[in-house]
């Protein structure tokens, strides 16, 4: 994951991926590449089949862009779908935890593991259901027969550059393909306002109140601290004085600005902020457009789709769209250490909706990717050089050595493997109980 999900430094001397701890992760189509971030290793494994699926987490598009950059399904779920329970926060009023697999179905095993109400999360406790919805009986061939999808144009022109050519040509040929499926799709089913200046500097005030406040109720939660780091200012003394922090080089430009506001999390000026993003990702955005045509998805290239849904807690499904063409020309990070646009680095097609609407989006998403295949249209140029089952010795539970095989489809791969996964999940839950106790974290939520 990238070191902070990319809250730490300025964008010229950051790199997605990037952490202290792990070096630097890189995407698995073109050497050198810019895995985007922040889930950046979550959905690189999945796309060499190092995983069968993967976790991320999402402030704003950290899931969708890596899955798309590596060929995989990403799936945002709406704020409180899933818990954040000890998950490092940035802004609990807009961070999500969601699944990275390599088709939709494989997502939505995993989805319907993680979702559901925690009582250390108060937010899943608005979740309107009793039972957790089964994500992967909407797994329907036919999804988008009589669907109603929109396109927002002017929430797609505005992101519209000298490399996204290729990517709104395939947009194109999706929106054919969606029609032919039997949809019905409403062209210019645009924002009502798209204020790109606001939208920058009202996400600055929330972030930026929300991770101080957030981190340093995280910090007080730990039984022990060795390095007596209580908050954002001990993290930013830390990181200074350490090798393998990179500093200079990687800043501590973020962190600076967020010191340096004299407002907090519970101010006017931030919850002001706030609101204002609510409406503007919502009735101004996605939801009043979702409403204004009866739609009952929207449907952007992926790099457009995560913005608007961000601040207003909305659920996206990103799923494989294309490839650019062998005569793109090289386009280098900010930093100029990562390959951003090159031949064969994928890019995706998000379908966007209201709160709560994870079956729907996951019905279409589906039914997109069965006619189209996309993802076994280009092989990474990294492929595993191990079997991950000759790390694994045979339990009583499972009896048989697990062969993963390279880019199997999901669709052919045993039941066993579906069981092995949820099984694991399952063993995961106990253990965040037990680290839970270890850390001493009480019913608040982090």
């Amino acid at each position: 994951m990238g070191e902070w999900a990319q809250c730490r430094s300025r964008k010229a001397s950051s790199s997605h991926g990037w952490s202290a701890y792990g070096g630097q992760v890189l995407g698995a189509y073109y050497p050198q590449q810019d895995p985007s971030g922040s889930s950046s290793g979550s959905a690189v494994a999945v796309s060499i089949g190092l995983a069968v699926g993967s976790i991320g987490t999402e402030t704003s598009g950290s899931i969708v862009n890596p899955a798309e950059k590596s060929n995989v399904v990403g799936i945002k779920p709406t704020l409180g779908l899933t818990s954040r329970d000890m998950v490092i926060p940035i802004s609990l009023r807009q961070d999500t935890v969601g699944p990275i697999g390599r088709t939709v179905k494989d997502a939505a095993y995993m989805l319907s593991a993680i979702a559901g109400k925690d009582s250390f999360d108060n937010w899943t406790s608005t979740q309107p259901y009793e039972t957790t919805p089964d994500y992967v009986k909407s797994c329907n061939h036919l999804g988008l027969k009589g669907a109603r999808v929109g396109i927002p144009r002017n929430g797609i022109d505005f992101h519209l550059d000298d490399s996204t050519k290729p990517v709104m040509d395939a947009f194109e040929t999706a929106i054919q393909t969606v029609r032919h499926a039997g949809a019905r799709v409403i062209e210019e089913a645009n924002f009502s306002s798209y204020d790109a200046p606001s939208f920058a500097r009202n996400s600055s005030i929330v972030l930026d109140t929300d991770f101080v406040a957030g981190l340093s109720n995280y910090l007080s939660q730990l039984a022990t601290n060795p390095n007596d780091i209580h908050a954002l200012s001990d993290i930013a003394r830390f990181t200074r004085f350490h090798g393998q922090e990179h500093y200079p080089d990687r800043d501590t430009y973020v962190w600076d600005r967020q010191l340096g506001r004299n407002i907090t999390h519970e101010s006017s000026e931030s919850w002001t902020a706030y609101q204002a993003n609510l409406f503007m990702g919502g009735e101004q955005g996605v939801v009043g457009a979702l409403d204004r045509h009866k739609l009952d998805a929207l449907i952007m290239p992926t790099f457009a789709a995560f913005h608007l849904p961000a601040i207003a807690g909305l659920p996206i499904v990103s799923v494989p769209l294309g490839f650019y063409p062998a005569q793109t020309a090289l386009r280098m990070n900010l930093k100029k250490t990562l390959v951003s646009v090159a031949p064969n680095i994928p890019f995706g097609i998000a379908f966007v909706g209201r709160k709560w609407s994870e079956e729907k989006l996951i019905s279409l998403a589906y039914a997109f990717e069965q006619r189209t295949m996309i993802r076994r249209q280009m092989r990474p140029y990294i492929r595993p050089t191990f079997e991950l089952s000759d790390q694994l010795e045979p339990t009583e539970e499972t009896p048989y050595k697990l062969k993963v095989q390279y880019r199997a489809p999901a669709m052919d791969r045993p039941k066993l493997v579906y069981e092995i996964m949820l099984k694991t999940i399952s063993r995961l839950t106990s253990l965040r109980s037990w680290v839970r106790s270890i850390f001493s974290v009480n019913g608040s939520l982090l």
